[in-house]
């Protein structure tokens, strides 16, 4: 498991954008709401990736009439 690298940064952000994300994501603090925020955008960003990758390699069944 990798040790997380932490850095302090000093950021203008929009603050009705930070207050719904908060809300979105159940945060308690500003950092926590960044952190999964991130965290959001590295997984999708992982699934995207995969999806490129099988693009036309499988076959996706009608299961449901």
């Amino acid at each position: 498991m990798k040790t997380a690298s932490l850095r302090h940064k000093y950021v203008q952000l929009d603050q009705r954008k930070l207050d719904r994300a908060l809300r979105i994501l159940g945060a308690r603090t500003e950092t926590e709401a960044l952190d999964r925020a991130l965290s959001v955008v590295v997984s999708e960003d992982k699934i995207d990736t995969a999806l490129r990758k099988a693009r036309g390699k499988g076959r996706i069944r009608k299961i449901f009439k």
